[in-house]
């Protein structure tokens, strides 16, 4: 298995319009997190710990803004399972 095939497509974008919205938002969270000039910093410089913080608290937030709209009842459950789940390239095993 040739190197970075193991982890393909698990960080694509879903939705290709929602590409600079995305950006823009772990930019907004690096630098809450207090990692400025992120935009320009060499990824390979920073820890592991630096970027996956990043990636996680973006989770966390993106979690914490569907639950606040289940609440308020701006959507509904059944919205959610709407949208099919992607599906995995042939012949790759995602498990690995």
């Amino acid at each position: 298995m040739p190197i970075g095939r193991r982890n393909a497509g698990r960080s694509r974008v879903l939705v290709p319009a929602a590409q600079q919205a995305l950006e823009d938002f772990k930019l907004e969270i690096a630098n809450e997190i207090g990692l400025t000039n992120y935009q320009e910093v060499d990824k390979g410089e920073l820890t592991s710990r630096q970027n996956g913080y990043v990636g996680g608290y973006m989770v966390r937030k993106m979690i914490q803004q569907v639950e606040d709209q289940l609440a308020n009842g701006t959507i509904q459950a059944s919205q959610l399972t709407a949208q099919p789940a992607p599906k995995s390239p042939v012949g790759t095993n995602e498990f690995l």
